[in-house]
């Protein structure tokens, strides 16, 4: 029985072959559209598997939590020192928790050919907490996590690997960190990541003074992550820790009370954070292509059933069961499906590696994406019940034998069928295109927004000092006095300034709340904290060498940097809000309670600072960096404005720091293409949509062309005749325009209702467009009409060709 079963399939796989060879065009058209729709999709599925369905390198990952607190100054969970440390005494819902200081910092590797590194600070509880074990040595232990002991440091796979050829005698030998010794007590796993998704190097213990943090609301902004008791539930959990928050909030300043929220959330939920929305929209697009391109296969496949209906017909007059004939056209709809699928893995190679090339940094696990088993077994499944979708709806419509005596008649529910299936895709196509055309507006508003600033031939140069040889703050002001100094005597240079930081710049960016800035002789009453206000410390020629123009009053001058003079320069977003319908020039403000009173000299125009952008212009101020008193940190960038190649100054750039220092690493980048990475991530997200949108807009005009063909071919008599009666060129045109018309209109119609429905998905890319832009969709349904048109043309021509003596004397 099996054994004739498998004959009989096999006879069907053969006779569907020979049926294809007959019509290439068919075969090909069908396989092109299989392989457009698998590939898509499994190109995008392999990043999306990545990002939701793997399992993370931790044990027992769906325990694992990101816990904390989250405010206005850091939208990621943290917590403080001293409240971290009642969390540890408290009876929680925890079964361990650990912590690590956020961000990591740079760091030098000083035995032979000394080499910069990234280095964390972590507890001794954070690797055990995570589930990880190193794969060679111990994680740290509880003493060597305090005050004053000797340092120990855990190395990353890779660097073990790259630094000390995965030698395993490392361990427990001594190397100069930072120009002090440091022992090697582990190696951590090849596929170690921070739950944050930070890279680092080496490892080290907090080391934190404890003591110190008795007082609440005190000690430095951790991150914590813990593991839930089993069974415990993140609500429950959220639950059980609102005492701990409501008694730490009792002890935060008022203005913050109203603007902090407790949250608990998975490991998983923190790493992928906004590129959720927008994996699940290609998702989604990817998926709109797939059934787009069933429906197109659907629609050949009934083209040819109904070229073929009297052959069928016959072999139901001669016997044939409904089940053989259906088992028949099935075998033929899966061996278009099994090519299709094939072509579609090969063409998800190219869409992902096309992906990979276009994609912007901070796409969590894209690098990671490849075509393993499992994302081939997703293709051959997606390849399978494509086949089963397109293939059911010929073989449920196989004709009676009664048809052989209208064999040319095409059945009504066919034709209806036929002619829905191509509405389908025209309106899937105007929801993909619609969302393309948003995500454009998007992208060309970012690209045109006013950055209050002139980028164009201004270059930024970062240097950061090394903890070894500026350990110091003396230190690092000579080296940056002496820097600047060089910086003035170098030719081909307009303007320079130093800054602490860079606008624009991600990271190192300073804040402090609006509700800590003081007025003289003006009580200061704010709701909640009033938000973030950035601030720089910045030497005189910063806004020339910026083009940021001083609206009121004066920039810094020399003498300013006298460490007797207190001068400040506010943007004028702050200028409005402190200092309302009054000149501020001349007023005073305080920054905090321990600093003393600042004059406002000048007023500054509003530069955009957040690298993500928004609507709102960001409050500023800038104080002047002082000759002869040290400012904090090891870190500052040089900004130059020149008309010269930028090669050939970064190049003398790079010799003055040399010239101080030649172990430093020097990072230099135009300002020009900063600007340019602020549009990457939206560039990203509307060519990937866009070229979808692309992909289903063709597959939609192929299945118009093709509905419209086969409604020629149907219709030659009928057009003879009519042309026989003497309808002109004109008549017959419109007698298929209309057709073609018709179902276009009805297709653009369900489209814009599922896009109206749609595009609100779409709201949290979108940058200055409303998510129901009237002119986009107006500009989508223009295109559509285009793409119909021309669709319809090309057959609509060839009726025009049809002879009436020739049309008249068929049957």
């Amino acid at each position: 029985m099996i054994r004739l079963f498998v004959e009989s399939v096999g006879q069907d796989i053969r006779y569907a072959c020979r049926s294809f060879l007959r019509t290439p065009g068919i075969a090909i058209s069908a396989i092109l559209a299989i392989a457009l729709g698998v590939g898509a999709s499994t190109a995008v599925f392999s990043v999306v598997d990545r990002l939701f369905f793997r399992a993370l390198p931790y044990a027992e990952e769906d325990r694992l939590v990101s816990v904390g607190i989250t405010a206005p100054i850091d939208p990621n969970e943290f917590v403080l020192g001293a409240d971290y440390l009642d969390w540890r005494a408290a009876e929680t819902p925890f079964e361990s928790i650990g912590t690590h200081v956020p961000g990591g910092f740079d760091c030098d590797l000083t035995d032979q050919n000394p080499v910069r590194v990234s280095c964390a600070s972590v507890e001794a509880s954070f690797f055990p907490t995570l589930g990880v074990q190193p794969i060679l040595g111990r994680n740290f232990r509880a003493e060597e996590d305090r005050p004053n002991q000797p340092r120990v440091v855990l190395l990353s796979y890779g660097l073990w690997h790259s630094r000390f050829a995965g030698d395993a005698s490392v361990l427990g030998r001594a190397i100069s960190l930072d120009g002090a010794p440091a022992t090697v007590v582990g190696v951590l796993p090849a596929n170690f990541e921070m739950p944050g998704m930070g890279k680092s190097d080496i490892f080290v213990p907090q080391a934190l003074n404890w003591s110190a943090m008795a007082h609440p609301a005190t000690g430095p902004l951790l991150r914590a992550y813990a593991r839930l008791k089993p069974g415990i539930t993140i609500p429950q959990a959220t639950a059980a820790m609102q005492p701990l928050y409501q008694e730490a909030l009792q002890w935060a300043p008022e203005a913050f009370r109203k603007e902090v929220k407790f949250r608990i959330r998975t490991v998983r939920d923190r790493q992928v954070q906004d590129a959720r929305t927008a994996s699940w929209i290609l998702t989604a697009a990817v998926m709109a292509v797939l059934l787009i391109a069933c429906a197109n296969v659907a629609n050949l496949l009934l083209a040819r059933a109904a070229s073929r209906a009297r052959e069928v017909a016959m072999r139901v007059a001669l016997g044939a069961g409904r089940s053989r004939l259906m088992r028949q056209l099935l075998m033929e709809s899966l061996a278009l499906s099994v090519v299709g699928g094939a072509a579609g893995s090969v063409l998800a190679w190219v869409f992902l590696r096309l992906l990979v090339a276009i994609a912007p940094g901070g796409i969590p696990r894209l690098e990671e994406a490849t075509l393993d088993l499992r994302v081939l077994l997703f293709a051959v499944g997606v390849s399978l019940v494509s086949g089963l979708v397109f293939g059911i709806v010929p073989a449920l419509h196989a004709p009676e034998a009664e048809s052989l005596a209208a064999w040319r008649t095409a059945g009504g529910g066919r034709g209806l069928l036929r002619h829905s299936l191509v509405a389908a895709q025209i309106a899937f196509s105007l929801v993909l295109l619609s969302g393309a055309g948003l995500l454009l507006r998007t992208l060309w508003n970012i690209q045109t927004v006013p950055l209050g600033m002139r980028t164009e031939s201004v270059m930024s140069t970062s240097v950061t000092l090394s903890l070894q040889r500026y350990r110091q703050p003396v230190q690092q002001l000579a080296f940056f006095e002496e820097l600047e100094s060089r910086m003035h005597r170098l030719p081909g240079i307009g303007n320079f300034a130093l800054t602490d930081s860079v606008p624009l710049m991600p990271g190192g960016t300073r804040y402090h709340i609006f509700a800590g800035l003081e007025v003289r002789g003006r009580p200061h009453v704010v709701e909640g904290t009033g938000g973030n206000v950035t601030w720089r410390i910045v030497t005189p020629d910063y806004f020339a060498t910026l083009s940021i123009p001083i609206l009121r009053g004066r920039s810094f001058r020399e003498e300013d940097r006298d460490p007797d003079q207190n001068t400040i320069i506010i943007s004028d977003s702050l200028a409005r809000r402190l200092f309302p319908n009054e000149d501020p020039v001349g007023k005073e403000m305080r920054r905090n309670q321990q600093l003393p009173w600042d004059t406002v000299i000048g007023v500054a125009g509003n530069a955009r600072n957040n690298p993500a952008l928004s609507d709102k212009d960001d409050p500023e101020y800038y104080v002047v960096r002082k000759h002869g008193t040290a400012i904090p940190g090891r870190k500052a960038s040089v900004i130059v404005r020149t008309f010269m190649n930028p090669q050939v100054i970064a190049d003398a750039i790079r010799s003055e720091v040399a010239a101080i220092d030649p172990t430093l690493p020097v990072v230099i980048e135009t300002m020009s293409q900063r600007v340019n990475k602020l549009a990457d991530r939206p560039r990203f997200n509307a060519v990937l949509l866009g070229l979808f949108a692309a992909i289903g807009a063709s597959l939609a005009a192929v299945g118009l062309y093709g509905l419209i063909s086969f409604l020629v071919t149907q219709r030659t008599q009928e057009i003879g005749v009519r042309m026989a009666l003497g309808a002109t060129y004109g008549n017959i045109l419109g007698l298929v325009f209309a057709h073609a018309m018709r179902w276009t209109a009805a297709g653009i119609l369900i489209g814009l209702l599922g896009s109206l429905a749609t595009t609100r998905w779409l709201r949290s890319l979108l940058y200055q467009v409303p998510e129901r832009d009237p002119w986009t969709l107006a500009i989508t349904v223009a295109v559509l009409l285009v793409v119909a048109l021309l669709a319809a043309w090309f057959p609509s021509r060839r009726a025009l060709g049809v002879d009436p003596l020739i049309a008249l004397k068929q049957e």
